[in-house]
Order: structure tokens, then C-alpha cells, then sequence
């Protein structure tokens, strides 16, 4: 038996019943069942040929079952969903998703054959602080560069209305976000002059086609209403302000766009539960890029890099599922930690 495989499934349902998805952990529980006992989760996945931790395969066929129910595959099994029945039982609605892995096996691969994006919305309110802060030194235009922007739904943060219990920050959006923050606000009179933004994804998902709109969607966990309002609300914004992701390499499409780069104006990438899924040679390139412009870059047009990403990768718990959102800015490379939350924004401890 796979341990590493088994062992994946186990962590991944702990999160999820973690970030108050109890539905989804479960459903990866039952998966897990199913992969020891031999059945059709294990046909699927049994011999996964890379890390499934990184590839979060878990995700991958919860998101397989619940395209199932978005795009009326499995009407049986939509109907056992939280969406149609709030009162569900997993002792219903399992034999309905392992029907469909037996019933679909060739769907089901094709579908976990790509990684899940989610799009998470409410991680904005974290890089919002850290753009505030830059923008409280930076009066000027700034130009905005995000990497792994999926479909692109954060492109538009600034246009997001952010409604924490202890401060708000923007006008009426459809796009409502919140959390339990704690700590001091960020600062909400910084002037933010957005000139340009632009974005790149591996393999970005078209918002405007419904089958990958209905993709994305799935990714999201079905009992957590919530998330599904916020993303569709973003969608609406997206698709108003003609949101576009380049399809590229990430390190060579920084690498161009650092290198073209306006002497008039900051530069601020961002990304956010990015940084850990390109290859290590990519990532590399990645940082070298970003560090090279900034030991370049003058007062005139300074340059500001936005993260919110697993604290292990910047030298904490390898193992921590805690995010560290930070600011470095060039000249002189100041880093300053401004918050840490969990991978769903859902309490934010400001600093």
C-alpha cells in the first residue's frame, strides 16, 4: 500500500475539516477507505506517479465529483450535494461519488490530469494590506504584475469591497470580503494609483467559457456558500473589466516584463499559495529575477514585491500550514512581515 498516498489523504482531510469544510473532509476520508480497500478510488490513483502532497491530489477528485454535480453529469449525486441538501450525509452521498468513479474513470482522469486552481478571493484582503503599506511610502503610479493568476479573479482587488468587523476599505462591489482579523488595520487613507495590471498563469482558465468557469468553480468546497458567493461575484467583475491572464512561464514571463519595466512609475508583482508549485529550478528563477530588478531599482520608480504564501518556503515549519503575507521593497530590499493567516484568509493575525 502507498503510505505517502494514504498519508496525503489523511492530512488533506484534517485541513479541510480545519478550514470548516466538514463535508470535504469527510468526502476525502471516504476516499481514503475506498484506496485501502482496493475500490474505484484506487483504480484512479492507486499508482499516482508524482508527489500526490504537491499535486493535491485529494483536491483534485473532490473537485472531479463536484464538476459532476456543476455541469449535470450525475443528477443523482447533485441532488445529495449541500447546494440541494443542506442536511447531507456522507453515507448518502459517497456511494453516489464512488458511482461516478466507476461509472467515469476516463472522465475522472482527464479531470485530475490538470491541477486545481481555486482563485481564492479573500486572500486579497491580506495583499490589500501589504499594497497599503507600500502605498503609505509610494505616492505615485504603480503597475501591477501577478503571477499564477489562474482566471485572474484578483486582478480587480482594488475594486473589491473589504468589510472586516474592525475596518473597511472600498465602495459597493459585488465582491464582499471578510474575515476575523485581529490586530491593527492596515492604512486605509494610502493613496493607491493603479495604472496598469497584468497577470500570466501556466495555464490559465477562461472565465468567459462555461465549462472552464464551471471548472474553477468546482474547486471550491461545496458547504461553504460563502466562498461559492464570492467567487461569483468576482466572475461578474472579471468578466466587466475584460480581465485577461497571459498564458506563460512565470519565470520567463517576470524575467520580460521586469526587464521592460517603467522608469516612471512602481512596479509591484504579487502572488499568493503560488510559490510552492512551480519546479524548484522555476522558483529559483523566479526570486534571482525579482532580486535582480530590485537591486537595480531607483526611488523614481521603485519596486515592490507582494507574497502570501506557506511560511515554510521562507525558512519556517516545512510542515505549517500558516501563511506568512509580506511586503520587500527595492531600493534597499526592507522586508516587513504584515500578517499571518491560514490558506483560506479566514482569521487574519495583523502585525
Amino acid at each position: 500500500m502507498n503510505e505517502k498516498l494514504l498519508a496525503h489523504f489523511a492530512e488533506q482531510a484534517a485541513f479541510c475539516a480545519a478550514l470548516g469544510s466538514p463535508f470535504t473532509a469527510e468526502l476525502i476520508e471516504r476516499m481514503r477507505e475506498d484506496i485501502i480497500a482496493g475500490g474505484p478510488t484506487h483504480a484512479l490513483v492507486g499508482d499516482w506517479p508524482t508527489d500526490p502532497r504537491a499535486d493535491a491530489l485529494s483536491l483534485r477528485l473532490t473537485g472531479a465529483a463536484h464538476a459532476a454535480v456543476l455541469t449535470g453529469r450525475d443528477p443523482v449525486l447533485a441532488a445529495l450535494y449541500p447546494a440541494n441538501n443542506p442536511a447531507w450525509r456522507m453515507s448518502d452521498v459517497w456511494p453516489a461519488v464512488r458511482a461516478v468513479f466507476e461509472r467515469d474513470q476516463d472522465w475522472v482522469r482527464a479531470f485530475i490530469s490538470s491541477a486545481p486552481q481555486t482563485n481564492e478571493t479573500r486572500r486579497s484582503i491580506v495583499l490589500l494590506a501589504c499594497f497599503l503599506h507600500f502605498a503609505r511610502e509610494w505616492r505615485g503610479p504603480i503597475d501591477m504584475l501577478e503571477l499564477g493568476a489562474s482566471a485572474g479573479l484578483n486582478l480587480h482587488w482594488d475594486k473589491f469591497a473589504y468589510r472586516p468587523k474592525a475596518w473597511s476599505w472600498g465602495g459597493e462591489s459585488p465582491v464582499v470580503v471578510d474575515t476575523d482579523w485581529h490586530g491593527p488595520p492596515p492604512p486605509l487613507d494610502a493613496p493607491l494609483q493603479i495604472r496598469n495590471r497584468a497577470a500570466c498563469d501556466l495555464n490559465p482558465l477562461d472565465i468567459n467559457d462555461e465549462a472552464q468557469r464551471l471548472r474553477l468553480r468546482s474547486y471550491i468546497w461545496p458547504d461553504q456558500p460563502d466562498r461559492l458567493a464570492r467567487f461569483d461575484g468576482a466572475v461578474t467583475l472579471a468578466r466587466a473589466n475584460n480581465a485577461h491572464v497571459d498564458r506563460a512561464d512565470a519565470a520567463e514571463w517576470i524575467s520580460a516584463k521586469l526587464a521592460g519595466r517603467a522608469d516612471d512609475a512602481a512596479t509591484v508583482i504579487y502572488h499568493s499559495v503560488f510559490l510552492q508549485y512551480p519546479p524548484r529550478e522555476a522558483r529559483d528563477a523566479i526570486v534571482s529575477a525579482i532580486e535582480k530588478a530590485g537591486a537595480n531599482a531607483a526611488a523614481r520608480a521603485p519596486l515592490a514585491w507582494v507574497r502570501m504564501e506557506p511560511e515554510g518556503l521562507f525558512g519556517g515549519d516545512i510542515n505549517s500550514a500558516r501563511m506568512v503575507c509580506d511586503l520587500i521593497s527595492w531600493p534597499g530590499g526592507a522586508r516587513r512581515i504584515v500578517a499571518h493567516t491560514d490558506g483560506h484568509v479566514r482569521v487574519v493575525a495583523a502585525t
